[in-house]
């Protein structure tokens, strides 16, 4: 089985499995966020906001365009999930921070995804250790 995200050709059998591994992981993530009625950008920043964050520091941290960040929030925002406040350090600069029923959708967010409660639980105790240690070791 071919899957989209993997590229044309990898140099080894490892680098393929991380491949398919991101796939599978991105797929899962997407059908969770789905089932609640959030994108994945949603379901990412409203996980994010277990502290109020500033606009920016919430683009830089995801990686994304400050106007993509706006609107991600303006969707939390009308969905009841989240609220932009004046920043108690600095009035003239906002915070986002997750409402009451974010936190609740976030919870049931975190319920959907089982993404790697369910891949860890197929190891063994020593093989969880063990792929730790390797992940660990492959990102630096």
């Amino acid at each position: 089985m071919s899957l989209p995200n993997r590229p044309a050709s990898t140099s080894s059998e490892a680098e393929a499995v991380l491949f398919d591994l991101v796939d599978v992981y991105e797929r899962a993530y997407e059908s969770a966020a789905a089932k609640l009625g959030l994108s994945p950008a949603q379901a990412c920043l409203l996980g994010r906001l277990y502290e109020p964050c500033g606009m920016g520091a919430l683009a830089e941290e995801l990686g994304c365009d400050a106007s993509n960040i706006t609107q991600i929030v303006a969707r939390l925002e009308a969905l009841g999930l989240a609220v932009r406040e004046p920043n108690p350090e600095d009035r003239r600069a906002r915070i986002v921070v997750r409402t009451p029923r974010g936190d609740e959708m976030n919870q049931r967010f975190a319920e959907a995804f089982t993404f790697g409660r369910t891949a860890v639980e197929r190891l063994t105790l020593d093989e969880q250790n063990q792929l730790t240690a390797l992940l660990r070791k492959a990102m630096g």
